[in-house]
């Protein structure tokens, strides 16, 4: 596990101050959105399909602050959108650092080499970089050729200015193992402090429906990716985290650990579903129903998920609900997991292929609904051919 110890105190600090409240639901990491805009257009992302209007919109420094204060998280995260596109974002990465939280800028890089001199090096700042594999896989995942390279340039830039920097990489199911494990070593020697690696969550928006992760296929993915992992990779996640995606510890999502505040408020009930918003962190944490969220409520929506947003606070309150869950977690970290028969792999599914709209944009299933009809109908292409080396969306 590669994470500061300045956070790692910070995070225990936290979880006995909201344990000896008697706390049972807390926020670990705020997921703060100040846009949705981007600059380009991934065939696995859920956040850039809203209307010009609200793309064109952002957060305030001061919205973002309130935010801040108001959830009381020790860490804070701020995806995308992109949000180096944001006009003010160096105020707010100043107003964050200054409050001492932990912060992950995550950003494509595209703008990151050219916007370094506009921050400050900071042990509470970190840019956590999106890159979802090698080369081909990155190029083709965001749908636009070149843009490993300038990633991979923008993080040396940034080592040698002194900032922090990890990776973020969402796996999808055409992943190759072997060449993820090459992958984990040409990222490690880049310098960054460590990385975060999750499966990819099959949001209703995304065009790309095809290639999202289930639950048994991921675990017998990461099993064969993680297995006998070198000392030298380093994972900026918790190695009971690491074991869950493996299939070898059960974890039940914790939403309420990693809340998500945007444009439209507080998102209920987590990052990556959007069933309605509260106008407060209190009205968030009182107003939703937890029980029907999570793995074990049988909602058909969290049946397959395992990102971290909602098993990483599980794995944290694995660590720290019991002294054999803090004992089994010292030994993973200082000896590394023990090796294990590899689950088989599953074959994969085969759903039927997309439908282009009008608008561009393919029609998308409804869970537990069949879809109706439509015209097939040719793609309208996007600006600076964000979708030309999307092999994914057809």
């Amino acid at each position: 596990m590669s994470v500061p110890v300045g956070q790692m105190i910070a995070v225990v600090r936290h979880v006995l101050r909201e344990r000896w409240r008697g706390n049972h639901r807390y926020p670990l990491v705020l997921m703060l959105e100040p846009l949705f805009r981007c600059n380009l257009a991934c065939g696995g992302c859920g956040k850039i399909q809203h209307p010009t209007e609200i793309l064109r919109s952002h957060l305030t420094p001061e919205q973002c602050f309130q935010a801040v204060d108001e959830c009381g998280a020790p860490i804070v995260s701020i995806p995308g959108g992109e949000p180096l596109l944001h006009p003010q974002i160096e105020q707010i990465v100043a107003g964050i650092v200054d409050r001492k939280k932990y912060l992950y800028l995550c950003t494509n890089a595209l703008k990151l080499e050219e916007m370094l001199p506009h921050f400050t090096p900071s042990p509470h700042l970190a840019f956590s970089v999106h890159l979802d594999g090698p080369k081909e896989e990155h190029d083709q995942a965001v749908c636009r050729d070149g843009v490993y390279d300038v990633a991979v340039a923008a993080i040396r830039a940034a080592r040698r200015a002194g900032f922090r920097v990890t990776t973020n990489s969402t796996l999808f199911s055409d992943a190759d193992p072997i060449r993820y494990r090459r992958f984990f070593d040409e990222v490690m020697a880049l310098g960054v402090e460590g990385m975060m690696i999750s499966p990819g969550y099959s949001y209703a928006k995304a065009p790309d429906q095809e290639h999202f992760l289930a639950r048994l296929r991921s675990q017998s993915l990461f099993a064969r990716i993680l297995e006998n992992a070198p000392r030298r990779w380093k994972f900026n996640q918790s190695p009971v985290f690491l074991e869950f995606l493996k299939g070898r510890w059960d974890l039940e999502c914790r939403p309420w650990g990693t809340p998500t505040y945007n444009l439209f408020g507080w998102q209920k009930p987590c990052y990556l579903l959007d069933e309605g918003y509260a106008t407060s962190f209190a009205g968030l944490m009182e107003e939703t129903n937890w029980s029907g969220y999570g793995r074990a409520s049988g909602n058909p929506k969290c049946g397959d998920c395992m990102v971290h947003c909602g098993y990483e606070p599980a794995a944290v309150e694995a660590t720290f609900g019991s002294l054999a869950g803090l004992l089994a977690t010292a030994r993973l970290t200082l000896f590394g997991a023990p090796n294990r028969p590899l689950p088989p792999l599953p074959e994969p599914a085969h759903p039927a292929p997309l439908r282009v709209q009008a608008n561009g944009l393919h029609a998308l299933p409804v869970l537990g609904q069949t879809p109706l009809p439509l015209p097939i109908l040719p793609p309208i292409p996007l600006e600076n051919n964000a979708a030309s080396a999307c092999g994914r969306v057809a």
